[in-house]
């Protein structure tokens, strides 16, 4: 029998492991007790990830009474913790007073990308109650996509003119310190009278240069900057090859609109990479928390499940056709599956490294026949190995060696199809305007299981009298 606590200190301790186990409990305890106060200090012990957990296990209307408890400051740390699609869903269930005060608090970038997550009329109810400055801003920003600078850049930066003195920018960096001490700053950025971007003023060279000197004479002229429209790409490359922590971006006139940060551009590519993820595994629609509705859930699986049966259909049709040789040699039940998943999976590694190379810029959607003679050379030796192993044991398991043969032949030949059709649909699909992410999964498992399928059961049919 287990031992239990017999002892004030022993239960306290139990009742403090409870809490660490399961925060959510004791966030909604401290703030149905009247004491929301206390609150602050309990989400700053919790880490991130406890965080966005305890968020997930409350329903609507405990996440309503959480962040209604909590200071704006607060609340909007709270949510920077979670994903984009949680922190839209939380901004969506308050009012817009009290969601324009969180939001407030918020980065510009993350204001942007929650408010673009929200259906419209709320996402301007919101806007509406901020300040029109801070409100046209985050227009601005909403109306770039995501994986461009415009909409990775934040507007939080130091701004100076070339005409102003070294004690004129210390002046303004005292009178703003609040403001200021929140942006990590080590590099300012001087404007002419245009607004257009001509220096980057290194922090540290404020101190060590006369009071009187100007802006102009210590900052490091025609500074390199991007485009508001460069995309992810571009922006990954540019970052690989210079070690900066930011770049500016300007508009095509070279007027200063923000900086675009290293961690912003790595956050996003991590973030497409997942989303590849799930739409190769048939999770379309956008990222899925298992926090949302449950008919939405199903409804974005199944518009891709009820796609797929449709394709297999096919597959189960070139069965249907050789149903005859199926029955008369029933061992070749056995290597169907075989061949097929094997090949999906050397096609499923064709079309990994094909999808890495597209997001990386270093293969052009026209380069199909340089990629696939690349596949096939890979194949041929993947498909020869794969095939002796298989037919190895089709010899081992019936004792006939001509059934060995045909399971062989059929994974050698299949695996060069499928590597094939894995390393090339997803460049035809970029080229045709289509997703590759979404199609080339469906597209690959059905192809292969239809030709492995036919090559298996046709080389039996040819070979029937040897197999009996």
């Amino acid at each position: 029998m287990p031992d239990q606590p017999t002892t004030t200190e022993d239960l306290a301790r139990e009742a403090a492991t409870g809490r660490e186990d399961r925060p959510w409990e004791e966030l909604l305890r401290l703030a149905d007790d009247g004491r929301p106060q206390s609150l602050p200090e309990f989400l700053d012990e919790l880490s991130t990830a406890d965080q966005a957990l305890a968020l997930s296990r409350l329903d609507d209307r405990q996440r309503q009474q959480m962040l209604a408890a909590l200071p704006a400051e607060t609340a909007a740390e709270w949510i920077q913790s979670l994903t984009e699609a949680q922190a839209a869903d939380v901004i969506s269930l308050l009012q817009a007073d009290t969601a324009a005060a969180i939001v407030h608090e918020l980065p510009s970038d993350e204001q942007a990308d929650v408010l673009g997550d929200l259906p419209t009329a709320q996402a301007e109810a919101i806007l509406d109650a901020l300040p029109r400055e801070e409100a046209d801003a985050v227009r601005e920003l909403t109306s770039f996509a995501d994986d461009v600078a415009g909409g990775l850049m934040i507007r939080e930066f130091l701004k100076f003119s070339d005409q102003m003195t070294v004690a004129q920018v210390i002046e303004q960096l005292l009178a703003n310190e609040a403001e200021y001490s929140d942006l990590d700053v080590w590099y300012g950025y001087v404007c002419d009278a245009d607004e257009r971007l001509i220096g980057v003023l290194p922090m540290r060279n404020l101190l060590f240069v006369k009071r009187s000197a100007r802006v102009r004479d210590i900052m490091i002229s025609n500074p390199l900057s991007v485009t508001e429209t460069m995309p992810l790409d571009d922006l990954v490359e540019f970052f690989d090859s210079h070690a900066f922590l930011g770049v500016p971006v300007v508009d095509a006139e070279g007027i200063l609109k923000g900086i675009v940060h290293r961690e912003a551009v790595d956050h996003e590519t991590v973030r497409a990479a997942e989303s590849d993820y799930l739409k190769s595994q048939g999770i379309v629609g956008g990222e899925e928390l298992r926090t949302m509705p449950v008919w939405l859930r199903a409804r974005r699986r199944l518009s891709w499940l009820s796609i797929n049966v449709l394709l297999n259909i096919g597959a189960a049709a070139v069965i249907a056709v050789f149903q005859d040789t199926l029955q008369a040699v029933i061992a070749l039940a056995v290597f169907l599956p075989i061949i097929s998943d094997m090949s999906g999976c050397s096609g499923n590694q064709a079309v990994a490294v094909s999808m890495r190379e597209l997001s990386l810029g270093l293969i052009r959607p026209t380069e199909m026949l340089r990629v696939w003679w690349q596949e096939v050379s890979v194949g041929l030796i993947n498909g020869a190995a794969l095939g002796v192993l298989v037919a190895l044991v089709a010899v081992l398991f019936k004792g006939n060696g001509y059934l060995g043969l045909v399971v062989g032949v059929a994974l050698f030949v299949n695996t060069i199809i499928a590597v094939s059709i894995g390393g090339t649909v997803p460049l035809l699909l970029k080229r045709l305007g289509f997703d590759p992410a979404v199609a080339s999964g469906p597209l690959l498992t059905t192809v292969t299981d239809m030709c492995g399928f036919f090559l298996v059961l046709g080389l039996a049919t040819m070979m029937l009298s040897k197999l009996l």
